[in-house]
Protein backbone atom coordinates (compact mmCIF):
# COMPACT_ATOMS: atom_id res chain seq x y z
CA UNK A 1 0.00 0.00 0.00
CA UNK A 2 0.49 3.21 -0.70
CA UNK A 3 0.18 6.18 2.31
CA UNK A 4 0.59 9.51 0.50
CA UNK A 5 1.89 12.82 2.20
CA UNK A 6 -0.03 15.89 2.86
CA UNK A 7 2.25 18.11 4.93
CA UNK A 8 0.38 21.04 5.96
CA UNK A 9 3.03 23.28 7.52
CA UNK A 10 5.24 26.05 6.47
CA UNK A 11 8.18 24.23 7.03
CA UNK A 12 8.35 20.72 5.32
CA UNK A 13 11.70 19.64 4.68
CA UNK A 14 10.54 19.14 1.01
CA UNK A 15 7.55 21.02 -0.07
CA UNK A 16 8.08 23.85 2.14
CA UNK A 17 4.83 24.92 3.01
CA UNK A 18 3.56 24.49 -0.53
CA UNK A 19 0.30 23.57 0.80
CA UNK A 20 -0.24 25.49 3.82
CA UNK A 21 -3.66 26.73 2.21
CA UNK A 22 -6.48 24.09 3.01
CA UNK A 23 -7.27 24.65 -0.47
CA UNK A 24 -4.37 23.64 -2.02
CA UNK A 25 -3.60 20.51 0.59
CA UNK A 26 -7.13 19.43 -0.34
CA UNK A 27 -6.65 19.39 -4.02
CA UNK A 28 -2.90 18.02 -3.25
CA UNK A 29 -4.56 15.11 -1.59
CA UNK A 30 -6.85 14.31 -4.06
CA UNK A 31 -4.28 14.17 -6.68
CA UNK A 32 -2.36 11.61 -4.85
CA UNK A 33 -5.58 9.58 -4.60
CA UNK A 34 -5.84 9.76 -8.35
CA UNK A 35 -1.90 9.14 -8.68
CA UNK A 36 -2.94 5.49 -6.65
CA UNK A 37 -2.48 6.39 -2.77
CA UNK A 38 -4.60 3.85 -0.52
CA UNK A 39 -4.20 6.44 2.48
CA UNK A 40 -3.50 9.89 2.89
CA UNK A 41 -1.50 11.12 5.93
CA UNK A 42 -2.26 14.92 7.21
CA UNK A 43 0.12 16.72 9.16
CA UNK A 44 0.44 20.08 11.17
CA UNK A 45 3.78 20.06 12.71
CA UNK A 46 6.89 19.82 10.64
CA UNK A 47 8.80 17.10 12.50
CA UNK A 48 12.15 17.25 10.18
CA UNK A 49 15.78 17.75 12.17
CA UNK A 50 15.86 20.82 14.04
CA UNK A 51 11.86 21.88 13.33
CA UNK A 52 10.31 23.63 16.45
CA UNK A 53 7.22 22.42 18.21
CA UNK A 54 3.81 24.13 17.81
CA UNK A 55 1.10 24.08 19.69
CA UNK A 56 -2.04 21.65 19.08
CA UNK A 57 -4.20 24.95 18.73
CA UNK A 58 -2.28 25.40 15.83
CA UNK A 59 -1.42 22.19 14.66
CA UNK A 60 -5.49 21.72 14.54
CA UNK A 61 -6.10 24.96 12.65
CA UNK A 62 -3.97 23.40 9.78
CA UNK A 63 -5.31 19.75 9.18
CA UNK A 64 -9.12 20.26 10.27
CA UNK A 65 -9.81 22.06 7.64
CA UNK A 66 -7.97 19.38 5.13
CA UNK A 67 -9.37 16.44 7.14
CA UNK A 68 -12.64 17.63 6.62
CA UNK A 69 -12.10 18.30 2.61
CA UNK A 70 -10.41 14.90 2.08
CA UNK A 71 -12.94 12.36 4.26
CA UNK A 72 -14.98 11.05 1.73
CA UNK A 73 -12.27 10.85 -1.33
CA UNK A 74 -12.28 7.22 -1.31
CA UNK A 75 -9.03 6.38 0.66
CA UNK A 76 -8.70 6.54 5.07
CA UNK A 77 -7.60 9.46 6.15
CA UNK A 78 -4.27 9.03 8.78
CA UNK A 79 -3.86 11.97 11.16
CA UNK A 80 0.39 12.38 12.04
CA UNK A 81 0.80 14.00 15.19
CA UNK A 82 1.90 13.04 19.00
CA UNK A 83 -0.92 15.02 20.23
CA UNK A 84 -3.67 13.60 22.19
CA UNK A 85 -6.14 16.82 21.43
CA UNK A 86 -5.03 16.70 17.85
CA UNK A 87 -5.92 13.02 17.30
CA UNK A 88 -9.22 13.14 19.22
CA UNK A 89 -10.42 16.38 16.97
CA UNK A 90 -8.87 14.48 13.93
CA UNK A 91 -11.08 11.40 14.63
CA UNK A 92 -14.45 13.35 14.94
CA UNK A 93 -13.43 15.04 11.88
CA UNK A 94 -13.30 11.71 10.12
CA UNK A 95 -10.07 10.58 10.68
CA UNK A 96 -9.42 6.77 10.34
CA UNK A 97 -5.84 6.24 11.38
CA UNK A 98 -3.57 8.01 14.24
CA UNK A 99 0.19 8.38 12.86
CA UNK A 100 2.21 9.17 15.98
CA UNK A 101 5.98 9.15 15.80
CA UNK A 102 6.52 9.22 19.65
CA UNK A 103 4.53 5.88 19.71
CA UNK A 104 2.07 7.81 21.89
CA UNK A 105 4.87 8.41 24.52
CA UNK A 106 4.84 12.24 24.02
CA UNK A 107 1.20 13.22 25.44
CA UNK A 108 -0.15 11.27 28.40
CA UNK A 109 -3.74 11.29 27.05
CA UNK A 110 -2.49 9.85 23.76
CA UNK A 111 -3.25 6.34 24.52
CA UNK A 112 -5.96 6.63 26.09
CA UNK A 113 -7.56 8.56 23.08
CA UNK A 114 -5.99 5.41 20.78
CA UNK A 115 -7.70 2.91 23.14
CA UNK A 116 -11.29 4.97 22.72
CA UNK A 117 -10.74 4.42 18.56
CA UNK A 118 -11.29 0.93 16.37
CA UNK A 119 -8.99 1.86 13.57
CA UNK A 120 -4.78 1.28 12.55
CA UNK A 121 -2.48 2.63 15.17
CA UNK A 122 0.91 3.36 13.59
CA UNK A 123 4.22 3.67 16.22
CA UNK A 124 7.16 4.83 14.97
CA UNK A 125 10.46 5.08 16.92
CA UNK A 126 12.33 7.73 17.55
CA UNK A 127 14.86 8.57 19.59
CA UNK A 128 15.29 12.01 20.82
CA UNK A 129 13.03 14.84 19.74
CA UNK A 130 13.02 16.47 16.35
CA UNK A 131 14.50 19.47 17.63
CA UNK A 132 17.93 17.27 18.64
CA UNK A 133 17.34 13.97 17.59
CA UNK A 134 19.81 14.04 15.25
CA UNK A 135 22.88 15.30 17.46
CA UNK A 136 25.28 12.16 17.70
CA UNK A 137 21.89 9.35 18.23
CA UNK A 138 23.93 6.08 19.45
CA UNK A 139 22.74 2.36 19.26
CA UNK A 140 24.87 -0.65 19.94
CA UNK A 141 22.71 -2.42 18.33
CA UNK A 142 20.04 -0.46 16.56
CA UNK A 143 17.86 -3.64 14.97
CA UNK A 144 17.97 -4.68 18.47
CA UNK A 145 16.95 -2.12 20.23
CA UNK A 146 13.76 -0.66 17.66
CA UNK A 147 12.59 -4.63 18.31
CA UNK A 148 13.24 -4.33 21.67
CA UNK A 149 11.51 -0.97 22.03
CA UNK A 150 7.95 -1.85 19.80
CA UNK A 151 7.93 -5.12 22.03
CA UNK A 152 7.61 -2.72 24.89
CA UNK A 153 5.33 -0.22 22.86
CA UNK A 154 3.27 -3.01 21.94
CA UNK A 155 2.52 -4.38 25.73
CA UNK A 156 1.86 -0.34 26.49
CA UNK A 157 -0.89 -0.66 24.15
CA UNK A 158 -2.45 -4.29 25.54
CA UNK A 159 -2.09 -2.95 29.10
CA UNK A 160 -3.99 0.17 27.89
CA UNK A 161 -6.60 -2.06 26.15
CA UNK A 162 -5.75 -1.79 22.68
CA UNK A 163 -5.90 -4.82 20.45
CA UNK A 164 -2.05 -5.48 19.29
CA UNK A 165 -4.19 -6.48 15.73
CA UNK A 166 -4.35 -2.23 15.65
CA UNK A 167 -0.86 -1.79 15.78
CA UNK A 168 1.27 -0.74 12.50
CA UNK A 169 4.73 -0.33 13.19
CA UNK A 170 7.43 2.22 11.40
CA UNK A 171 11.44 1.83 12.29
CA UNK A 172 11.29 5.83 12.11
CA UNK A 173 14.28 6.08 9.39
CA UNK A 174 15.83 9.35 9.82
CA UNK A 175 14.73 9.65 13.67
CA UNK A 176 17.50 9.70 15.61
CA UNK A 177 19.64 7.63 13.53
CA UNK A 178 23.01 8.52 11.35
CA UNK A 179 23.74 6.99 8.26
CA UNK A 180 24.59 4.02 9.73
CA UNK A 181 22.03 2.98 12.11
CA UNK A 182 19.69 3.82 8.93
CA UNK A 183 20.96 1.39 6.61
CA UNK A 184 21.47 -1.03 9.11
CA UNK A 185 17.88 -1.07 9.79
CA UNK A 186 16.82 -1.35 6.26
CA UNK A 187 19.21 -3.64 5.73
CA UNK A 188 17.27 -5.53 8.62
CA UNK A 189 14.02 -4.87 8.20
CA UNK A 190 13.23 -8.58 7.84
CA UNK A 191 13.84 -9.23 11.82
CA UNK A 192 10.79 -6.79 12.77
CA UNK A 193 8.77 -9.44 11.61
CA UNK A 194 9.02 -11.52 14.44
CA UNK A 195 6.95 -9.19 15.90
CA UNK A 196 3.78 -10.24 13.56
CA UNK A 197 2.39 -6.52 12.78
CA UNK A 198 2.49 -4.81 9.36
CA UNK A 199 5.15 -2.16 8.79
CA UNK A 200 5.76 1.20 7.32
CA UNK A 201 8.73 2.54 5.98
CA UNK A 202 8.90 6.00 5.35
CA UNK A 203 12.47 7.38 3.02
CA UNK A 204 11.15 9.39 0.59
CA UNK A 205 13.11 12.05 0.27
CA UNK A 206 15.28 12.02 3.04
CA UNK A 207 18.52 13.29 4.09
CA UNK A 208 20.28 9.48 4.36
CA UNK A 209 20.22 9.35 0.62
CA UNK A 210 21.71 12.37 0.22
CA UNK A 211 24.93 10.97 2.85
CA UNK A 212 24.94 7.69 0.28
CA UNK A 213 25.66 9.80 -2.82
CA UNK A 214 25.55 13.59 -2.64
CA UNK A 215 22.30 14.92 -3.54
CA UNK A 216 21.08 18.40 -0.61
CA UNK A 217 18.34 19.23 -2.57
CA UNK A 218 15.23 17.08 -1.30
CA UNK A 219 13.83 17.63 -4.67
CA UNK A 220 16.26 15.74 -5.95
CA UNK A 221 15.97 12.86 -4.59
CA UNK A 222 13.24 10.37 -5.97
CA UNK A 223 15.48 7.94 -7.54
CA UNK A 224 17.38 7.24 -4.25
CA UNK A 225 13.55 7.43 -2.47
CA UNK A 226 12.57 4.58 -5.06
CA UNK A 227 15.80 2.31 -4.70
CA UNK A 228 15.31 2.58 -1.16
CA UNK A 229 11.47 1.70 -0.67
CA UNK A 230 12.12 -1.15 -3.12
CA UNK A 231 14.55 -2.50 -0.81
CA UNK A 232 11.94 -2.28 1.88
CA UNK A 233 9.10 -3.80 -0.16
CA UNK A 234 11.68 -7.12 -0.79
CA UNK A 235 11.65 -7.41 2.98
CA UNK A 236 8.09 -7.24 3.38
CA UNK A 237 6.86 -3.76 4.10
CA UNK A 238 3.48 -3.23 3.90
CA UNK A 239 3.31 -0.09 3.62
CA UNK A 240 5.21 3.08 1.73
CA UNK A 241 5.12 6.39 3.21
CA UNK A 242 5.74 8.99 -0.12
CA UNK A 243 5.50 11.95 -1.32
CA UNK A 244 6.08 11.11 -5.12
CA UNK A 245 2.55 8.97 -5.63
CA UNK A 246 2.72 8.80 -9.08
CA UNK A 247 6.34 7.24 -9.21
CA UNK A 248 6.28 5.12 -6.07
CA UNK A 249 3.23 3.09 -8.24
CA UNK A 250 4.87 2.75 -10.85
CA UNK A 251 7.73 1.25 -9.43
CA UNK A 252 5.93 -0.82 -7.47
CA UNK A 253 3.71 -2.29 -10.49
CA UNK A 254 6.87 -2.93 -12.32
CA UNK A 255 7.99 -4.72 -9.20
CA UNK A 256 5.41 -7.05 -8.87
CA UNK A 257 4.99 -7.55 -12.33
CA UNK A 258 8.74 -9.53 -11.69
CA UNK A 259 7.38 -10.86 -8.66
CA UNK A 260 4.72 -12.38 -9.88
CA UNK A 261 5.90 -13.72 -13.28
Amino acid sequence: MIMGVVNVTPDSFFDEGAFLDPTAAVAHGRQLVVEGADILDIGGESTRPGADPVTPAEELDRVLPVIEGLVGVGVPVSIDTRNANVMRAALAAGAEIINDVTALTHDPDSMQVAASTEGPIILMHAQGKPKDMQDAPQYDDVVAEVLAYFEGRIQACKDAGIDPQRVILDPGIGFGKALDHNLALLAGLEALHALGRPLLLGVSRKSFIDHITPVPNAGDRLPGSIAAALAGIDQGVHILRVHDVAQTRQALDVWQAIHDS
